[in-house]
């Protein structure tokens, strides 16, 4: 089984920043890279205000806080920290030709030996694996969010995934607290595959008026005893990634339950994107 030390993060959006920190958090040196220093700079931000009020509430100490951080690096130059790595996680933009390019790229610049994972909700992981050059040290790393919180990593393996792909990203997996759960290359996998629907039915009513987003959401939490109801969580995630989630999962399986829903649409349309533009099913003050 494969030793890891350091780990590349690619995408310093929501996802990538928070895999980061939990990858730092237990002991390993992280790099994270993106291409646009604006979003580093809020991983930055975002990573010390959990730094800070993990110390202020007691959930770690000053020196745990100040190594966690020390054991990050941020940069726009891939190829200054690819060649260091030990296992790459992608976290970027949920679009196979954009993913499959980036891997491709990362083939040329990484050692052989390194194992290629990529956070994908739904994507083939086969297909990627193909385009990585690589397929058999290539394997779906699938966190929810927020990654420092939650629990269940899903692990998608590909057709050509090795035995020992899988049973190192298991290990890792349980090293950051996590919990594996090992799945095929099915689209959607499991998690996604159930949630696509339930997400959707919720809009379906929305679009037909049977309900207020408010009161769709209370319905839910009140009546299902979820923390968040499906239209603010949809909002967290952000309404484009769960635009190109649906549609991807509609083109894929050709079933109607996972066609997107007009509300949906209109909002990406009109750049309501969620909480990270401040407008979404909800509208968010700070933005």
């Amino acid at each position: 089984m494969k030793e890891i030390q350091r780990i590349l993060v690619i995408g310093a959006g929501v996802m990538g920043h928070g895999i980061a920190l939990v990858c730092a958090r237990c002991g390993f040196m992280t790099d994270l890279v993106d291409m646009d220093k604006k979003y580093l700079d809020n991983a930055l931000s975002q990573i010390d205000r959990f730094l800070h009020g993990s110390v202020e509430r007691k959930k770690m100490s000053e020196y745990e806080a100040g190594e966690t951080r020390a054991r990050i690096s941020m940069t726009t130059e891939l190829q200054e920290v690819a060649g260091q790595a030990d296992l790459v996680i992608e976290a970027i933009i949920e679009e196979q030709e954009v993913k499959s390019g980036l891997f491709k790229q990362l083939d040329g610049l990484c050692e052989p030996s390194v194992i290629f994972a990529s956070n994908t909700s739904q994507l083939s992981i086969t297909e990627l694996g193909r385009s990585s050059g690589r397929p058999d040290r290539f394997v779906g790393m699938h966190w929810f969010n927020p990654p420092a919180l939650m629990k269940l990593i899903e692990i998608p393996r590909g057709m050509e995934t090795s035995e020992e792909t899988v049973e190192t990203i298991v290990a890792l997996a349980e090293r950051l607290g996590k919990e594996p759960m090992v799945c095929k290359d099915s689209p959607g996998f499991v998690v996604s595959r159930i949630l696509n629907v339930w997400y959707n039915e919720a809009m379906g009513l929305l679009d037909e008026g049977a309900a207020g987003v408010e009161e769709i959401d209370r319905a839910i939490r009140d009546g299902g005893g979820f923390r968040m109801g499906p239209l603010q969580l949809r909002d967290l995630v952000g309404l484009d990634t769960a635009l190109l989630i649906t549609d991807s999962l509609y083109q894929r399986l050709g079933n109607e339950k996972f066609r997107p829903c007009q509300c949906l649409r209109d909002r990406v349309a009109a750049g309501h994107y969620g909480r990270k533009t401040g407008k979404g099913f909800y509208e968010y003050k700070g933005k």
